[in-house]
């Protein structure tokens, strides 16, 4: 069997499942930009174990958004609002330790104004969801402890975005790549975008394997002392296979999640989908569900080393009750531009669908169906540090009374 070098995996391949609560609510390193910019994974070499980072480091991001209902039922409002992510790890040593130990410590902002909500109840824009509505910081705090065989634990809070962002193909995490949250960091209504909780990662020549054990309720805004796991224990479970295809390299993972919690994850939907006391939603304990996922370049440029285009899609069943998610789906195609590899492009279908039984018991109050769009993107890179984005949306609300609506923005990203 091939051995991988894990450091270009762990660095691009992380855990779409690991997707938030929060993607109808009203609203573990950042990658480097040369990273953010790549949709493939550098070449296999003869070293499998991952090299510790540097024992400190300081980076930002900061983006600025302006987006416009250009079709639809939504007002022709522009809007604009931005986010800045700051990114600092602590090695060991500066504590008096070794540096197989380092604190990584996000402290992040958003402010502004985002068309989130006016057409589908997906938000359209992931970095301006998170944390909250309106002016908001939050500060995220974890501890991670690598062994010389690539195994490492992390511990503290983490907003999985930074993970999302490293996907390879579809990648991004919302400051780079897709905006919609379908893309950026696929919901599934089990596991929250923001969490406090273990994480144990261990490679191995043919696999790389993860567990996470968290309290599945949303830690936006926390600490994640308060109230630990009052609501019950939740777990991701994750085995990820690089593949050659003809020669191209390729990701495909498997991903089980699931909690113990009883209720509704109320504080990631906006109150017109939290159904009354006594409604029978939902009537059991415990969420499961299943992701199949996959990620693979059909063009690699030998003359840009790490640049090219590919395919991706995942699929996403859970059993619903109490989860409000019980299926998903999206495909597309992302990458780089032969003749200029420093841009970016990418295009998607995504499908999600309200549980069944949720749907049933909100029937009085508000009609719903599946929800469903294509978002297109192209990303000029204007400087190393600075680079823009234009997007299009369209999409067709899970609110069965919208009409199809289509969003336009524009993105503009500088790193430090």
């Amino acid at each position: 069997m091939t051995e991988y070098n894990w450091t270009g995996v762990l660095r691009r391949f992380a855990l779409p499942l690991a997707l938030p609560l929060g993607c109808l609510g009203p609203q573990v390193a950042a990658q480097t930009h040369d990273a953010a910019a790549a949709t493939v994974a550098p070449a296999p070499s003869p070293a499998p174990v991952p090299a510790p980072p540097p024992p400190d480091r300081v980076r930002a991001v900061w983006s600025q958004f302006v987006d416009l209902p250009v079709a639809g039922d939504a007002a022709s409002t522009l809007r604009y609002g931005g986010k800045i992510d700051a990114y600092l790890d602590i090695g060991g040593s500066t504590f008096g330790l070794d540096d197989s130990l380092t604190l990584h410590v996000h402290p992040e902002f958003k402010y502004g104004e985002s068309a989130n909500g006016t057409i589908g109840l997906i938000p359209s824009n992931t970095q301006l969801f998170y944390p909250a509505e309106g002016d908001v910081f939050d500060l995220n705090l974890n501890l991670t402890k690598r062994w010389k065989d690539g195994s490492s634990l992390t511990v503290g809070k983490v907003n999985v975005l930074d993970i999302a962002a490293l996907l390879p193909v579809i990648g991004g995490g919302g400051h780079e790549g897709f905006q919609n949250l379908s893309m950026a960091l696929p919901p599934t209504g089990i596991v929250p975008g923001s969490v406090t909780g273990a994480l144990f990662q261990k490679p191995t020549k043919g696999a790389l394997y993860r567990l996470w054990v968290l309290d599945p309720e949303s830690q936006s805004r926390r600490s994640g002392l308060e109230d630990p796991f009052s609501e019950g224990v939740a777990f991701l479970a994750s085995v990820t296979l690089p593949v050659k295809v003809a020669g191209r390299r390729g990701y495909y993972a498997l991903k089980l999640a699931g909690s113990t919690r009883r209720s509704i994850a109320a504080d990631a939907l906006p109150p017109v989908l939290v159904p009354a006391p006594g409604s029978g939603f939902p009537d059991r304990r415990g969420e499961f569900g299943a992701v199949l996922a996959a990620y693979q370049n059909l063009v690699e440029y030998p003359e840009h080393p790490g640049k090219g285009w590919g395919v991706f899609g995942q699929v996403f069943l859970s059993r619903g009750d109490p989860t409000f998610l019980d299926r998903s789906a999206f495909v597309g195609i992302s990458g780089n531009p032969r003749a200029r590899p420093d841009d970016r492009f990418g295009i998607a279908w995504f499908r999600y669908s309200l549980t069944d039984k949720l749907v049933r018991v909100l029937v009085n109050r508000i009609a719903l169906e599946d929800e469903e769009g294509v978002e297109a993107f192209y990303t000029v890179q204007l400087a190393k540090p600075v680079r823009l984005t234009a997007s299009v949306q369209v999409i067709d609300s899970a609110i069965a009374a919208r009409a199809t609506g289509v969003i336009a923005g524009l993105r503009l990203t500088s790193r430090f």
